[in-house]
């Protein structure tokens, strides 16, 4: 649906139609530049460090010429789809970055984005935004 838009837009491809083509994207291992575009999109470079990748690992992949791993380009399809949902329920950019970065009561009073580092804890962000988008929570 329109997350799956957004992520094509955000990593400049066709918008992935199944889990089968997210799945290719992070296989092919995405090039060090996507990190850039998180960037853009108001997430900051400790946040980044933080979820996705630290800065003295990125450097190396730079210098290098090495795209991602899979697992640090899973991480970052990972923080697009959040990031997508959240903008999705909330309306905004803003308010999205706002609701993932204030601790939630529902998540033991950990920011949502804190939790994006393991797939459990996306899982868990995830289903809170499928709640709160059918009005269950606030």
């Amino acid at each position: 649906g329109t997350v799956n838009v957004q992520i094509g837009e955000w990593l400049g491809v066709q918008p992935p139609s199944s889990n089968s083509d997210v799945l290719r994207l992070v296989e092919g291992r995405l090039p060090p530049t996507i990190i850039a575009r998180l960037d853009d999109l108001g997430l900051d470079r400790s946040e980044i460090n933080a979820t996705v990748i630290p800065s003295r690992t990125l450097q190396h992949r730079r210098i290098r010429h090495e795209n991602l791993t899979v697992e640090e380009s899973d991480r970052v399809l990972r923080v697009l789809r959040v990031l997508a949902a959240t903008e999705e329920v909330y309306g905004s950019r803003l308010r999205a970055l706002e609701w993932l970065r204030r601790p939630n009561p529902r998540l033991d009073n950990r920011a949502p984005l804190s939790l994006l580092k393991t797939d459990t804890g996306s899982r868990m962000v995830e289903e809170l935004l499928v709640q709160i988008d059918e009005g269950m929570f606030i």
